[in-house]
């Protein structure tokens, strides 16, 4: 089996945004089960307009990491949600957490988390970084208006962090 890389997370993740990905919306039912059934307690009904994390989740297990989607380091939810991969990196010594914008360059590959996209709220928000240009990241996102795509970013107050996820990690392997 070839070895996951955020290289390949990357194109997998751009690949995955342009199916598009997408709950009920206009008319259409929704396309999100394989994503879905990564998480043995959600349902289709549960996750429409909930899912940018989980859709995270499927890329990463896509592109070949080997993550539980309820690693032992969540303590609040799983990985279906944008905390549950935040206390997933902090507590993981593998696994880089760069808090905030300043002092971490974002590479290809790396998940990004964001504050108060959608909602004034912390942890509203995930994707994956495609391309870092300069001011702006490029990212494969899932449910922006309940449909995946890809998104133009500042890099700016609403990125709360990056996570660097190790070429070839497997989460038990220490």
């Amino acid at each position: 089996m070839e070895n996951a890389t955020r290289e390949k997370l990357a194109r997998l993740a751009r690949n995955m945004a342009q199916v598009p990905f997408h709950g009920d919306v206009d008319g259409m039912a929704s396309n999100l089960a394989p994503i879905v059934r990564l998480f043995p307690a959600w349902n289709l009904k549960e996750a429409d307009g909930l899912w940018c994390a989980a859709f995270v989740y499927y890329c990463c297990t896509a592109a070949g990491f080997g993550i539980p989607y309820r690693p032992d380091e969540c303590k609040t939810c799983h990985l279906a949600a944008c905390l549950g991969w935040e206390e997933f990196a902090v507590g993981d010594r593998r696994i880089e957490y760069h808090k905030g914008p300043e002092g971490c360059v974002p590479e290809t590959g790396d998940i990004v988390l964001y504050d108060r996209v959608f909602e004034n709220k912390e942890h509203d928000h995930i994707g994956i970084v495609l391309e870092n240009r300069n001011r702006t990241i490029l990212a494969a996102e899932g449910n922006v208006n309940n449909i995946s795509g890809i998104i133009e970013r500042s890099i700016d107050e609403h990125i709360r962090a990056y996570i660097r996820i190790p070429d070839g990690y497997r989460y038990r392997e220490e």
